[in-house]
């Protein structure tokens, strides 16, 4: 890749996960090696991780979460133990500049939740190499990630099934 960009998928819509994963199926079709670091999720029940299984070694996906739903209010130490280590993964992603796209999954919620500060994904963001596109997913990215992005996509949810009790369905979801 001539040129790798800074991409950001954000907002309360459906959909930013998705957006990144087709990304990055295209990029292995076109030979590119991929590598996500997935904050938030640990437990490798997502279809996402299963399949990564099938692209490798093409494409690469790292969970850097506990194996529970979390939120702000029942966040424990082992929650910011697995973000920084995480995050130090992705560092180390994109300095080797073995990946053409690094993906950092739900990294605006983590840094929403406290887990990874705003300065140091700021930092990872400027020392990006130019060859490498970084994408960023999650609701809540900071206006100042947003400042630096070349590209920024906001999720808007219009209407939810969850919202009628739908729960969420392996394969899609999941």
């Amino acid at each position: 890749m001539e040129k790798g960009l800074t991409q950001v998928y954000t907002g309360n819509g459906k959909g930013k996960s998705t957006a990144a994963l087709g990304v990055a199926l295209s990029a292995v079709g076109r030979g590119q090696k991929v590598i996500m670091v997935q904050f938030m999720k640990g437990n490798g029940e997502y279809g996402e991780q299963r399949s990564a299984g099938k692209l490798s070694p093409d494409f690469e996906l790292i969970q850097a979460g506990r194996n529970v739903f979390i939120s702000k209010s029942n966040l424990e130490a082992q929650d910011i133990q697995s973000a920084q280590k995480g995050f130090s993964l992705a560092w180390k992603a994109l300095k080797s500049k073995e990946y053409d796209i690094v993906i950092l999954d739900e990294i605006n919620v983590a840094v929403d939740f406290g887990l990874i500060s705003l300065s140091d994904l700021l930092q990872l963001i400027d020392s990006k190499p130019e060859t490498v596109t970084l994408i960023l997913t999650g609701k809540n990215a900071r206006s100042e990630v947003l400042d630096k992005a070349d590209l920024v996509t906001e999720m808007v949810e219009r209407k939810h099934y969850f919202k009628k009790g739908v729960p969420a369905r392996k394969g899609i979801e999941y």
